[in-house]
């Protein structure tokens, strides 16, 4: 049986970016997940390989704990499909040491640990402050500095996750700006949520779905998230969204956009992904 062809276990079918847009999850590996979303009888082995045929593009979180050799980079590359695409978490140990500008070296030695494997599957690298790290400009502009534009001949994609409130000023967007760097939009309660434009790129990781419901999120509130993405993807900006700044009327030029659905009720995040998806594809 062909690894990827496997029509009799639903496997066979791919979804690629839709104008531009990637939906996707955290992770493939939650058991709950084996009752709603994976089929029946699917041994784990092969979840990642249906995962990434009916998602387009998956955030590892496991890399926060540590980074993985480039055997397994290579693994998950292989099982998945021609557009795929892995956003990575970086490092903890990293992104919450003490001092930011301390730690470029070891930055750079998680991407050249074996990121390259993934060829073009390597999405966005996601770096999460811890949330009780206030913003100290000089600190995140010598870390911003470390970070490799490129590797192996392929631009990085670097956004960055600002949990404390003091990221809630010009002074952020215009570092970020400098460095290219995209600004998570976390739709979440407990953490700041800027939906301002920072680099070539949007990032959004949605964190409201509700067991109670099927699809996680109701069929209006996809449809208002798919305008959206539709929006970021023309180069345009969402003024239903909070900002530091105002809303830029002006369009820029068409931008790459990943949504992930993380935590929450994390048993209806793959339907609430794959219901996204639909309404990208039919509004």
């Amino acid at each position: 049986m062909d690894l990827f062809t496997a029509a009799d276990d639903g496997i066979a079918s791919t979804t690629p970016a839709i104008n531009g847009i990637r939906v996707g999850i955290g992770g493939w590996t939650f058991a709950p997940w084996r009752d709603n979303f994976y089929p029946k009888g699917l041994v784990q082995r092969r979840e990642l390989e249906y995962a990434s045929r009916q998602l387009s593009a998956i955030e590892i979180n496991g890399t926060f704990y540590g980074a993985q050799k480039p055997a397994v980079y290579a693994k998950w590359a292989a099982e998945t499909p021609d557009g795929f695409m892995f956003s990575l978490k970086a490092p903890k140990r990293v992104t919450h040491a003490a001092a930011l500008a301390r730690v470029g070296a070891q930055a750079r030695a998680f991407i050249d640990g074996g990121l390259g494997e993934l060829g073009d599957r390597l999405g966005p690298i996601l770096w999460q402050l811890a949330p009780q790290r206030s913003f100290d400009r000089d600190d995140l502009a010598h870390f911003l500095d470390a970070l490799p534009e490129t590797l192996d001949g392929q631009r990085l994609r670097h956004v960055l996750e600002v949990r404390h409130d003091s990221f809630r000023t010009p002074a952020y967007l215009q570092l970020a700006r400098e460095h290219g760097v995209a600004t998570v939009f976390t739709d979440s309660d407990r953490y700041p949520s800027l939906a301002d434009i920072s680099g070539p790129f949007v990032y959004a990781r949605l964190m409201r779905s509700q067991s109670e419901i099927d699809t996680g999120y109701p069929e209006a509130d996809l449809r208002q998230w798919a305008r959206r993405a539709r929006q970021w993807a023309r180069g345009g900006d969402c003024d239903d969204l909070p900002h530091v700044e105002a809303a830029n009327a002006a369009a820029a030029a068409p931008r790459e956009v990943f949504i992930y659905f993380i935590s929450a009720a994390k048993a209806r995040n793959p339907a609430a992904a794959t219901a996204l998806i639909d309404a990208l594809r039919t509004d």
